[in-house]
């Protein structure tokens, strides 16, 4: 099997965690490019002394902290609504090496020992990266959370995880006109939605007419992410797959307001 058929398969997911880690999928793609850019120009030169996957991983971070290093010039002016304008205002905060923990641990699922091999670090200090993440999170600007969900266990579930981290759920709906119903009625600050709803209309839908009318992140959760992982229209950048851990989408939300004016830190 070529390098290129050993690779293949792990790519929408580093497309995923590339979205996630920038806030961006222009952005996102952009650096997944570059990684495999990089394999091909060199291809005795991707790490061979583990996993695929993890050499996919461990290319990719080589040329994204590279590129984090050159990019820190001062934005420009009109840079504060944009999502490098925003991530430079949380960046005080939380810093790019703790998000990374934290997203290779709870959203792609790396154990501490691999995500330290991904960013230079020991097993235990991707714990306290991870920690020190989390502990950001609790300190997030509070939203107002709609979650999009027919499935009442299912829905359930991620209200209480939604309530937990100290957010504010302003409605649980099952179709698609209940969904923009409810967000016109409440303004949601995140949307939280499944794409197959109770009436066979469509999550993905429901979100597109709310984002016609409301500036908001979202985050899809569902149990086939291969619907919106074509490459061949815009995608989500937050996507969750089910069944979902906890600290999975505890990160996943956490990214979505990092990336939101909204919730920007004053100061």
């Amino acid at each position: 099997m070529s390098l290129g058929q050993e690779l293949a398969p792990h790519l929408p997911f580093l497309r995923r965690y590339a979205r996630a880690l920038t806030g961006s999928q222009t952005h996102g793609d952009a650096f997944v490019r570059a990684t495999l850019e990089a394999i091909v120009a060199a291809p005795d030169s991707f790490p061979r002394d583990a996993e695929p996957r993890l050499g996919l991983y461990k290319t990719f971070h080589a040329i994204w902290s590279t590129a984090n290093i050159e990019e820190g010039d001062e934005p420009n002016g009109d840079a504060g609504a944009s999502p490098e304008g925003i991530a430079q205002a949380r960046l005080s905060r939380i810093t790019p090496l703790s998000r990374q923990a934290l997203l290779l641990t709870a959203l792609e699922g790396f154990s501490a020992q691999d995500a330290g091999y991904l960013i230079g670090a020991s097993p235990q200090e991707v714990d306290n990266l991870v920690s020190e993440a989390l502990a950001e999170i609790e300190r997030q600007t509070l939203a107002d959370v709609l979650i999009i969900e027919d499935e009442p266990i299912i829905a359930m579930d991620i209200e209480t995880i939604v309530r937990d981290l100290g957010h504010n759920v302003t409605g649980v709906a099952v179709t698609r006109d209940e969904a923009v119903a409810q967000a016109r009625a409440h303004p949601p600050g995140l949307v939280l939605a499944d794409i197959q709803l109770a009436d066979d209309s469509s999550g993905i839908d429901a979100v597109r007419d709310i984002l016609a009318e409301f500036a908001v992140p979202v985050i899809f959760i569902t149990a086939f992410p291969e619907r919106l992982l074509t490459g061949t229209r815009p995608e989500p950048t937050f996507l969750i797959t089910k069944p979902f851990q906890r600290a999975t989408v505890k990160a996943a939300i956490a990214q979505a307001l990092f990336f939101d004016a909204a919730t920007v830190p004053a100061g």
